[in-house]
């Protein structure tokens, strides 16, 4: 069998088990624009979101190989939709570092490394804890009443799980800037989280 029939047979396989696109709308979209709608937290940038992630998944199709299941690889392929969603905000986020402005501009931070600190470590791993059905809808209850670009932050860092660097080139911030952001939002969400959903380690 040459390999351009190899192919062939493949994509045939993969087109067996996948929906039509013409369904995808019907199928997925309830599930993509909430997914989008929690970490975007506007309903148009949202809509224009899944719109833009159904027409890639048409495009990329054939880079399915049918061991994933569509539905989690469309949200593959939104969760890159939404990272450029915050990259593509032209705009430097209006930080306000308020009294955390001293801890910034201290010698002790500057020097002894505190930038590069992990926080506090949680109790749990709220990546993994998502996949509760009552932690993530506290969750996503607790990052809402986060205001931006703390909540954008925590969400590219900790619920999408990007590097660091990658965070700061998104958000276009400094480094120093990102761990304020993180170390005020884990706080926050660390005392609000342990009092609504205490988990066993």
């Amino acid at each position: 069998m040459t390999l351009a029939s190899k192919q062939e047979t493949k994509n045939s396989s993969v087109e067996g088990r996948v929906p039509h696109p013409d369904k995808w709308v019907e199928l997925y979209g309830d599930y993509l624009y909430r997914y989008a709608l929690s970490r975007l937290r506007d309903s148009s940038s949202a809509e224009d979101c899944v719109q833009e992630t159904l027409l890639a998944g048409i495009r990329n199709l054939s880079k399915l190989d049918g061991r994933q299941d569509i539905k989690f690889w469309l949200r593959v392929v939104m969760r890159n939709k939404i990272i450029d969603v915050f990259r593509n905000r032209e705009r430097q986020p209006n930080i306000d570092l308020g009294e955390d402005e001293a801890i910034l501009d201290s010698a002790l931070y500057k020097y002894a490394g505190i930038g590069s600190i992990t926080p506090e470590a949680w109790k749990f791993d709220p990546r993994k804890l998502t996949e509760h059905a009552e932690f993530r809808n506290i969750l996503q209850v607790c990052v809402d009443t986060l205001k931006d670009p703390m909540r954008e932050a925590f969400v590219l860092r900790m619920i999408e799980g990007l590097e660091s660097k990658e965070v700061c080139k998104v958000m276009q911030i400094e480094p120093n800037h990102l761990w304020v952001l993180l170390h005020r939002a884990r706080k926050e969400l660390k005392i609000q989280l342990e009092k609504r959903f205490y988990v066993n380690q």
